[in-house]
């Protein structure tokens, strides 16, 4: 008498089913973040010139080279200034316009849509439209302040430190202002209404209800906002090329940007860049857990 076919447990298929949908994602996390990642640790610890390929080991060269290097210092002390004005600025500016425009009418969604706007720019695009405007020649800012009365000259926006970075902190604040602002605008909404109306009734003041009902609720949101603008700043990369080049006189080299030119413009070397990455894949890794930690609710600590 011949047995019936044995059926496949339930809870196999499933499992089975659940590596079908991870596989594309464990593919793709593969193929362009721990390969490359591991590429980037082997020439971290070899003698890798551009045009030369794998030359063998010198390990612990590369990374003395990098700390060595004339720039590095100023690059790690610019990019984190540059991190803590935009993260300071960015993330006020987004908490203030998602209280503004959280209650949904018709003049706040039309302010939404026009704050989103920028949001749907590419940053290259939008680094090289603010190239245009701040082009002392052709921009037509400075020639409109000629106009008024304001200045007597046309003014260069990136021809002095200070310019530079304040011109460009002001387009990646326009740039993501509303990208943030939508994040915590999420978060607010999803605060009951509740709470309010129990602080209300406890004689609560706007301050006290923001300091001690709103801020504490909306933590995730806010710890979710400032690892990403922390993390995007310290890899900031794009607006600073477009706009200044690192100048004037090497004064907006980011860290980055500094991992370019030791690959690929004069000195060629894919091992100290390798390097000087790895350097910065670390201190990310420990800035993120800082913050991790230091935005947790107290209960959870």
């Amino acid at each position: 008498m011949a047995q019936a076919p044995r059926r496949r447990r339930p809870g196999r298929r499933n499992a089975l089913r659940g590596w079908a949908f991870a596989a594309p994602t464990a593919v793709f996390v593969l193929v362009f973040f721990i390969l490359p990642v591991l590429l980037v640790g082997q020439m971290s610890v070899s003698d890798w010139p551009l045009l030369s390929g794998n030359q063998g080991v010198n390990f612990p060269e590369n990374f003395a080279d990098a700390v060595d290097n004339r720039f590095f210092w100023d690059s790690v002390v610019f990019t984190l200034k540059y991190t803590v004005i935009t993260t300071v600025l960015l993330i006020g500016l987004a908490l203030g316009l998602a209280m503004l425009v959280q209650e949904s009418s018709r003049w706040t969604n039309l302010l939404r849509t026009s704050i989103l706007v920028p949001s749907s720019l590419g940053l290259a695009s939008a680094s090289l439209l603010f190239y245009a405007l701040y082009s002392p020649q052709s921009g037509p800012i400075s020639p409109f302040l000629e106009r008024l009365g304001i200045v007597d000259q046309p003014i260069s926006f990136l021809g002095s430190p200070d310019g530079a970075l304040w011109s460009t902190v002001f387009l990646i604040v326009w740039r993501f202002a509303g990208f943030y602002m939508l994040l915590l605008m999420v978060g607010l909404q999803g605060i009951p209404h509740e709470v309010y109306e129990a602080a209300r009734m406890d004689g609560a003041s706007r301050w006290q209800t923001f300091s001690r009902v709103t801020l504490p609720l909306l933590r995730p949101s806010l710890a979710l906002c400032t690892i990403l603008c922390v993390t995007g700043s310290l890899l900031a990369f794009d607006q600073f090329f477009i706009l200044t080049k690192g100048g004037p006189d090497n004064s907006t080299i980011t860290v980055v940007q500094l991992i370019y030119n030791v690959a690929f413009q004069g000195q060629n070397d894919l091992g100290v860049a390798a390097a000087l990455s790895i350097i910065v894949l670390g201190a990310l890794v420990l800035i993120n857990v800082v913050q991790l930690r230091g935005m947790r609710a107290p209960e959870e600590k």
